[in-house]
């Protein structure tokens, strides 16, 4: 056969007999699989892809000390670290100096008084250096260290100074950091603040698998070092504890590792103290609807398990929260609902009992609301930045948040669609004629928000934008991301306690129930019988004032009565301040035109209003947030019934704000 006749074919290779050879690869492949054991990626071996886990110092001692984690036993003292990587650039500058100040804060060490911050060689570090030292860093790192038995240490500022030698040694560079204890709270923790750079000057990248698992290994180890392993005693004085536990606990999740394909499980063990644990807990769990008993000893665990107990656990802690609060505050709520709405659905009226974090490393915070409706509510109000301030004991409503894509999102949209996918002010102009620049100006701080958010469109060189056709679906997950950051709205009504409004000469959040015939919600409970009395007080004053005729039902205002209020504060207030400004107070009207300085801001029963002063005199005129960030500018505008359009600057044309 001549040799450019042959063609090679290829197959899997065969023996002699012609079967398929199958190579001792395969075999432990194919064996694996007869016996259930899942391999490849989407198997129980963890997959070889790149995930960018191990980039950056401490790569392989995460790595060491993650495999570390998974063997180790019942007997180690464990320890909880949450972390965190800030970018400095932008805003950040200034959330580390509110960061700084947070941990600093007032009430934190175990004698009530402010936070103190120290360093690896001193006790008194100072936050301002620090700050300074980390003013031209891209990043820091925050991480919060809880031992769980911090407790039994009289200083924690030891064991926080060898945790971070321990770091720097795993990482292989020295360490710039500040630190804080805490002992405002059931456990002990620290806060520690890192800055992004080594000791060459370099930008500082820790692998993730060594913050993942790394420094909790550390601190646990050296907790254990410091206190001994728990003994036989202390480990099954916990697991007794943990049987009746309404949250999820160690046995449980011995119980979900051990349960078969169908979520059964025995408490069958060799050792027969954690067989009746295990015997204990399912019981438990079956009394509480979390688990059936299917007969011969076993029991079906329910869905979800982990994260039912989890909530469980969660909300048995607030609840635990409240009452020491009340207690601490000497209010008898006995027999009054304790609500936690972490997801409100319906507006609450009430006191602030107290304001703190649900969650200090994502910065959430909630409010403790002693309610016009006889229950004390507990609600989510999302990340710290996302409200405002409000005084203890000061009355607000918090009402869910309505965030959605708006009117401004869909007619950018519009308007691209128009243009091939681009918007700019000249092309909104364009596409409708009767719009403002202004207006137009409006639709660009959106997008602009949401480029910042990394949902939105792209800026381009020109200032005109970048608009895909999923632009409203990116509206709406902009909106979302705001849902999750700020899900109530917070209205302030009153600083003032409710018993001294009766006689207040300013509208109060009083009158505004009054007006709506008494506020539907009001029970003769709690808060709630305060503001009753309050009301029926109140409405007394006002007729002895003659600004309002009548009794309970037939109760009314007089034509003009909550405007004389509103001029009887102003005018109250113009005087004080006449006295210390050195200049007459001259009340602003309708249509009168407003120029002047904006020197600061007051806070009213009836608003905030901002004080205008002028050469010779001053007033008061409605305060809006953006005068914030122009105090001490001229500013001058028309005084309408719907507020003031601002136009600040003198002798220039400056932007104006309605």
């Amino acid at each position: 056969m001549p040799d450019d006749d042959f063609t090679p074919r290829l197959g899997s290779q065969r023996g002699k007999d012609g079967k398929k050879v199958v190579k001792y690869g395969g075999r432990i492949l194919a064996a694996s699989r007869l016996a259930g054991i899942k391999t490849g990626a989407k198997g129980g071996q963890r997959s070889r892809r790149f995930d960018g886990s191990r980039i950056g110092r401490g790569a392989s001692m995460g790595r060491l000390l993650s495999s570390r984690d998974r063997l180790a036993g019942f007997r180690g003292r464990r320890a909880v670290v949450k972390a965190s990587l800030i970018r400095l650039a932008g805003k950040g500058g200034q959330a580390a100096r509110a960061h700084m100040r947070y941990i600093q804060r007032d009430g934190v060490t175990r004698e009530g008084l402010p936070g103190e911050l120290y360093g690896p060689e001193t006790d008194r570090a100072d936050g301002g250096d620090f700050l300074k030292r980390t003013a031209g860093d891209r990043h820091q790192f925050r991480f919060i260290v809880s031992a769980e038995d911090g407790a039994e240490y009289p200083d924690l500022k030891p064991y926080v100074r060898r945790l971070m030698t321990q770091v720097e040694q795993d990482l292989g560079t020295k360490l710039d950091w500040v630190a804080v204890d805490h002992f405002n709270t059931e456990r002990p923790h620290t806060h520690i603040v890192l800055r992004g750079v080594d000791d060459q000057g370099d930008n500082l990248v820790i692998a993730r698998e060594y913050i993942s698992h790394g420094l909790r290994e550390r601190a646990s180890e050296l907790v254990t070092l410091d206190l001994g392993p728990r003994t036989d005693h202390e480990i099954e004085a916990r697991l007794r504890h943990d049987v009746d536990q309404e949250r999820l606990t160690a046995i449980d999740r011995r119980l979900v590792r051990r349960m078969d394909a169908d979520r059964t499980v025995s408490p069958a063990d060799n050792d027969s103290f954690q067989q009746s644990v295990a015997a204990g807990r399912l019981r438990k769990l079956k009394a509480m609807g979390l688990a059936d008993d299917v007969g011969g000893g076993r029991y079906r665990l329910a869905d979800g398990l982990e994260d039912t107990l989890r909530q469980m656990g969660e909300r048995g802690d607030i609840i635990r929260l409240m009452q020491r609060e009340l207690t601490a505050r000497r209010l008898d709520r006995a027999g009054v609902e304790q609500v936690v709405a972490n997801d409100l659905r319906e507006p609450i009226v009430g006191r602030v009992i107290q304001r703190g974090f649900s969650d200090e490393h994502r910065d959430r915070h909630y409010l403790m609301v002693d309610g016009v409706d006889g229950r004390v509510h507990y609600v989510d109000i999302g990340r710290g930045d996302a409200t405002p301030s409000v005084p203890e004991g000061s009355t607000v409503r918090v009402a869910p948040s309505r965030i959605e894509a708006t009117q401004a999102d869909r007619t950018v949209d519009a308007v691209a669609r128009a243009n091939g996918g681009r918007y700019s002010i000249d092309l909104h102009l364009a596409h409708d004629p009767g719009a403002t620049e202004a207006f137009a100006t409006s639709h660009v701080r959106r997008l602009e928000a949401m480029r910042r958010a990394g949902t939105g469109p792209q800026r381009l060189a020109d200032g005109s934008w970048t608009i895909t056709d999923d632009h409203l679906a990116r509206a709406d997950a902009y909106a979302r991301a705001q849902q999750r950051d700020r899900p109530v709205t917070l209205e302030f009504l009153s600083r003032s306690p409710v018993d001294e409004l009766t006689g207040k000469e300013s509208p109060t959040w009083l009158d505004r129930e009054l007006a709506e015939g008494g506020h539907g919600t009001v029970r003769d409970v709690g808060y709630g019988r305060e503001v009753r009395t309050a009301l029926a007080a109140r409405r007394q004053w006002l007729i002895e004032q003659q600004l309002a005729d009548g009794e309970q039902s037939g109760f009314r205002y007089r034509d003009g009565a909550l405007d004389a209020l509103r001029q009887r504060e102003l005018q109250h207030t113009g005087e004080r301040l006449g006295d210390d400004i050195g200049k007459r107070f001259e009340p602003a009207q309708i249509g009168e035109r407003i120029e002047g300085k904006i020197a600061r801001r007051i806070d009213l029963e009836s608003g905030s209003f901002a004080v205008v002063e002028r050469s010779r005199d001053f007033t008061l005129v409605p305060w809006r947030d953006v005068l914030e960030r122009n105090i001490g500018k001229a500013a001058s505008g028309i005084m309408r019934t719907d507020g003031i359009s601002w136009q600040f600057g003198r002798g220039r044309a400056g932007p104006t704000i309605s």
